[in-house]
């Protein structure tokens, strides 16, 4: 079993013992394939594939592995989002033999196993199905398990609910895409904060609007001060 007293990255104030271990995650995306989209409806298709999105982009900025995976590509459900292989280049692609739950793929198993990490996070389309089933059993395997929620659809928001009970009473973490870049960003003291702070603009789109005004007013704070200093001719 997972212990979370291991963590390497908990801090001398106990920092972070409650929290992702960022040198441990492994990040599934399970089934965010584009006639499953068209089912989704409690959230925006708009909203799930730019949290996907961020997901991949933070991926690849951290170096977090990636597994994808898709139920009947040739079917009915559609081929995966382009957007994920295109921002996570070094995402391995899992083909199932026609599992609905991944877990039940030989291949899958070992793939994840292969990677030697312990901490699984999860986000796929459906959340009460291609989520739900593949975390549960990770979690019974004994790995700690999260569910990215607003980086899932399902097709009501009852399904939604449902979802998320079940997943607190079978011990997978529900999170979200912000809660999930906050956790692994952990510190602004970082070379990689400038790009971890655009990410956020994906996360939360308004936080965009405030970073662009805070640099133009830093800007315009510039040349104000530009101006007072230019001796007069």
């Amino acid at each position: 079993m997972y212990n979370s007293k291991s963590k390497p990255s908990v801090l001398p104030t106990g920092g972070g013992a409650a929290l992702i271990d960022p040198s441990d995650p492994l990040i599934l995306l399970l089934d965010h394939q584009s006639g499953l989209f068209q089912t989704v409806k409690d959230i925006s298709v708009s909203d799930l594939r730019r949290n996907v999105e961020m997901i991949a982009r933070l991926a690849t900025l951290l170096n977090i592995p990636v597994i994808t995976t898709a139920s009947e590509p040739a079917g009915t459900n559609g081929p995966l989002m382009p957007e994920i292989h295109e921002l996570a280049p070094h995402a391995v692609y899992v083909p199932r033999k026609g599992e609905v739950n991944a877990w039940d793929n030989d291949d899958f198993v070992a793939t994840v196993r292969a990677t030697g990490r312990k901490t699984l996070i999860m986000a796929g389309v459906w959340t009460s199905v291609c989520v739900m089933f593949p975390a549960l059993d990770a979690r019974a395997a004994g790995y700690d398990v999260y569910a990215v929620l607003d980086a899932s659809g399902d097709p009501s928001e009852m399904a939604s609910r449902i979802s998320l009970a079940r997943f607190v009473q079978g011990g997978v973490k529900p999170t979200s895409t912000n809660a999930l870049l906050s956790e692994l960003h952990r510190t602004w003291a970082r070379p990689e904060a400038a790009e971890l702070g655009k990410l956020y603009g994906l996360a939360a789109p308004n936080y965009a609007a405030v970073a662009e005004s805070y640099a133009r007013a830093q800007q315009a704070a510039q040349s104000s001060t530009l101006c007072i200093r230019r001796p007069a001719n």
